[in-house]
């Protein structure tokens, strides 16, 4: 996969999975937007990415203010003259009880994870119908979008509605030649691997928990323009977590 000349934006890049998937696209040649309301975290990131002989730009994004999503694909177009991918992977969790959940709470959620998902592709994607080769966009959803514990309410709620908003644009965007797919990661580790225990890795298919990178590696997948068949898909990426069959003794 080369994926020089062209341009990536990926939200929530200072950090975790953002940062991996930053990482491997330029590697792969792309010129690299990061987005992140942290700006020492995102400043970070791009400078690792100029080091290794690569082109970052970071721009300080709040995904919950649709001014500055305006601001970020206007920012990324005229620094590099076009948008080609967009990873949607902002988001924030949170986990209590539904009686203790305040409406407050409810709504900085759906802000920060789904509404975010449909302003960043919807400011994007009118600059990817410029491109003659049309573009791509990858949301990050969740398995929680379809596997439950309990007290996850809105975050279950904001990556379920994620899955159905990518089929929804998906079906919207494919007369200008932008393809959107999500991926629902399982468990992938963002802090210290060394410390999972045995245990941690055998309750997955694959014998391993998941990594950054695992990700990021689905994301060029589904952005690779030869992949372009693949359109409003859920591409769950968790080891197989999902399909083991568990039984109490």
């Amino acid at each position: 996969m080369d994926f020089s000349n062209r341009t990536v934006i990926v939200t929530g890049a200072g950090n975790g999975i953002g940062r991996g998937v930053a990482l491997h696209y330029a590697e792969k040649g792309a010129r690299v937007v990061i987005a992140d309301i942290d700006e020492p975290a995102g400043a970070q990131t791009a400078a690792r990415i100029k080091e290794q002989g690569g082109e970052a730009l970071f721009v300080k994004t709040d995904v919950r203010v649709e001014a500055d999503i305006i601001r970020l694909m206007e920012t990324a177009y005229q620094t590099y003259g076009r948008i080609d991918f967009l990873i949607n992977n902002a988001g924030k969790s949170c986990s209590k009880s539904p009686y203790e959940l305040s409406v407050e709470e409810w709504d900085e959620m759906i802000n920060t994870n789904l509404r975010s998902v449909f302003l960043c592709s919807r400011e994007a994607a009118k600059y990817m119908r410029r491109n003659k080769e049309g573009g791509a966009i990858v949301n990050i959803a969740s398995t929680r979008a379809i596997m439950s514990e309990p007290n996850w309410e809105a975050y279950a709620a904001t990556k379920g509605g994620i899955v159905a908003l990518t089929h929804a644009l998906a079906a919207s965007l494919g007369k200008d030649r932008i393809t959107v797919n999500a991926i629902s990661p399982g468990w992938i580790e963002t802090g210290d691997y060394a410390k999972l225990r045995p245990a941690d890795h055998e309750q997955h298919l694959s014998g391993r928990v998941g990594k950054p990178d695992d990700i990021a590696r689905a994301c060029l997948y589904l952005t690779d323009k030869a992949n372009d068949f693949l359109t409003g898909i859920n591409l769950v990426v968790d080891g197989g977590m999902t399909r083991k069959m568990i039984y109490v003794e």
